[in-house]
């Protein structure tokens, strides 16, 4: 019969002998990898066989890369891109017109000098037709592209170009607003305008928003002014042909005029001037506000009614009927030689309404 053992718990000196024997034990071999394999990878981990001038050259690369990175997302870096790479349009621009006698003198420019300064582009989103979006510099762009299909020139292939992040530079609209502020004014219509696009756009809840968020440094006045083009845009944008040049006096006019309900009137207005320049279109709009300006007084408020002239017939016996118009209706004034009085007016009344009675 088998001698049965006896189980004793370990003591505490068993217990750190065993620890101990645990620890130098070799680490677990890893599935699929021979040991011999294992303990090369443990030791190259540990060793390094480049000399420490290597080391420190490598160490330099990894810090020179990182900066690198860290400068391109500042928008620190230029790069040369493909003119096809970059899309002209991937926003909508908050220039209404690009002069085209200043466009000439740009390519004029770049041909003789080169391209002095760098478009702003950021990258689209994956399955975009081009790889860049245009943010800044869009009669750059379009002044190298224009270079590029007259001659062919290999150096009108590519633009030097900076890639941006947007949202670090609140947002794709305010970045190219802020660089068209600095470099060229625009005018408040344009502002107004891209506005209410930015808004249409889902890039803000509404153009008022827009107007606060893209402008945020203008004075309180000056962003008032901006909502009355930004409504400008919105009711007259379609009628507008030359709307860039609208002086701020007649913009706040409009304005004000579409505020009062006037936008049926300023429509039917422009239609039937359809001017033909600049000048025609302002006094078109002048000649509609002044209307607007100057309505027929209300005679519960008194004063002489304003009358116009009607036609007008004298009698053989001594009378003169002249007709008049003004606010209330037509009226007919009766004097001359003869006196009229109040007998004679009586017949009158009563020949007018058998008259009125007809059909």
């Amino acid at each position: 019969m088998a001698k049965r053992r006896v189980l004793a718990v370990p003591s505490s000196a068993d217990l750190e002998k065993m620890e101990a024997d645990f620890r130098r034990e070799p680490a677990p071999v890893r599935p699929g990898v021979a040991p011999i394999a294992q303990v090369a990878a443990e030791a190259a981990a540990v060793f390094d066989p480049r000399s420490a001038d290597e080391r420190a050259e490598a160490a330099r690369d990894r810090a020179v890369a990182s900066a690198f990175r860290e400068a391109r997302t500042k928008g620190l870096v230029m790069v040369e891109l493909p003119i096809e790479e970059i899309e002209a349009d991937a926003l909508v621009r908050d220039r209404v017109v690009i002069d085209a006698e200043e466009l000439e003198e740009l390519k004029a420019s770049i041909a003789k000098t080169g391209l002095r300064l760098p478009v702003e582009v950021f990258e689209q989103m994956p399955g975009a037709v081009r790889p860049y979006g245009l943010l800044s510099g869009y009669r750059r762009l379009m002044a190298v592209r224009a270079l590029w299909d007259l001659t062919h020139e290999t150096r009108y292939a590519t633009i030097r170009a900076v890639v941006r992040e947007p949202e670090a530079m609140g947002g794709a609209f305010a970045a190219m607003i802020e660089e068209n502020e600095i470099r060229a004014s625009l005018s408040q219509f344009e502002r107004g305008r891209i506005a209410v696009i930015a808004a249409q756009q889902g890039a803000f809840a509404n153009p008022e928003a827009a107007v606060d968020a893209l402008f945020p440094v203008a004075s309180k006045a000056k962003r008032s002014k901006i909502r009355s083009f930004a409504l400008i845009f919105e009711e007259l944008g379609d009628m507008l042909k030359f709307p860039d040049l609208l002086r701020e006096k007649d913009g706040l006019r409009i304005a004000q005029a579409l505020r009062d309900g006037a936008e049926a009137r300023l429509r039917d207005g422009l239609a039937e001037a359809d001017p033909a320049d600049p000048a025609a279109e302002l006094a078109a709009l002048e000649r509609i506000l002044d209307e607007l300006d100057s309505p027929a007084p209300d005679p519960r408020k008194g004063g002489r009614p304003r009358r116009a002239a009607g036609p007008a017939a004298e009698t053989s016996a001594g009378f003169t009927v002249v007709a008049e118009q003004d606010a209330r209706g037509w009226a007919l004034r009766i004097g001359g030689r003869r006196k009229v009085d109040r007998g004679l007016m009586e017949s009158l009344v009563r020949e007018v309404s058998r008259l009125l009675e007809k059909p």
